[in-house]
């Protein structure tokens, strides 16, 4: 019996021991599993912010990128800035002495302006002069031979000329180089105005139609003898009547320079005629025109 309750004894006390055991190991296994729990937290914290730091990296591997490409722009801009400086100082002092050296040729190209300015304010006042002179001489004109009929005779101005055309009618027989009274009085009255005018001259034009003269004609072979001698009848009276000769020039245009080309009873008769051309010396005028 006695051996009996030893034996129960043994393995009461063993039932106690293992049952120790499991309570100790459990405990043990619930720390550690809770101290992995912590852990693996723990790592998923660190593996979060490690993807967020390795973000920061790449942003500021970014940034670091386009602050050294920033920085390259402004060397180069600052290298060009520099080369721009140097070329605009090195312009600039050239410039000035430039306008050193100039300053004299500009003080002459100002004297030569005013006094081109000045001849040119002559020139225009000696126009002025003698268009008021060639409108005048045109009223004179005009009012002297003011009571001839208008188909006999007419008075214009061109290009600063007078142009007094005096038809064949009034002055000639046809053929003829032997001026009628009636024209000859109007030539009279004509050389009354501008025998007084010294700064006028005189050019005496012929002019006659494309019908050839008649065969036999005494001292005349063709047109150009008939408006010539026309136009040297015509100097012939003006000079008697008191036009300094010097002034005068007698011309003969044959039928070449006609007022109507037709073929027509009117149209010839339209180019039988004389032309006074009155035109103003200009030897003024021309005096400034050499110098400029």
């Amino acid at each position: 019996m006695r051996k009996n309750l030893q034996r129960a004894s043994v393995i009461l006390l063993a039932g106690t021991i293992s049952l120790s055991s499991c309570v100790v190991s459990k405990k043990k296994y619930d720390d550690l599993l809770a101290r992995k729990n912590a852990l693996e937290i723990d790592k998923a914290g660190l593996e979060k912010e490690k993807m967020s730091l390795e973000e920061q990296k790449a942003l500021l591997e970014k940034e670091k990128t386009n602050l050294e490409e920033e920085r390259a722009q402004l060397e180069q801009q600052k290298l060009e800035y520099e080369k721009s400086l140097t070329q605009a100082l090195k312009e600039g002092k050239t410039l000035g002495e430039n306008l050193n050296m100039s300053k004299s040729q500009i003080e002459r190209l100002n004297a030569d302006l005013k006094a081109r300015e000045q001849r040119l304010a002559e020139l225009q006042r000696i126009l002025d002069e003698k268009e008021k002179a060639v409108a005048n001489l045109r009223n004179r004109v005009s009012n002297a031979l003011l009571g001839f009929n208008d188909k006999d005779l007419t008075i214009n101005v061109r290009n600063g000329k007078v142009y007094v055309s005096l038809a064949e009618q009034l002055l000639f027989n046809s053929g003829s180089t032997k001026v009628d009274p009636k024209g000859e009085e109007a030539l009279k009255k004509l050389a009354s105005v501008i025998k007084d005018q010294q700064d006028v001259n005189v050019l005496v034009e012929g002019h006659t139609d494309d019908v050839p003269i008649a065969k036999g004609t005494v001292g005349m072979s063709d047109n150009w003898d008939l408006s010539v001698l026309r136009a040297t009848e015509i100097t012939r009276i003006l000079t008697q009547a008191g036009v300094d000769p010097t002034r005068v020039t007698p011309s003969g245009r044959s039928k070449y320079v006609p007022l109507d080309e037709a073929k027509t009873k009117e149209a010839r008769q339209k180019n039988r005629r004389t032309e006074i051309i009155l035109t103003p010396k200009l030897d003024e005028l021309f005096q400034i025109l050499e110098t400029t």
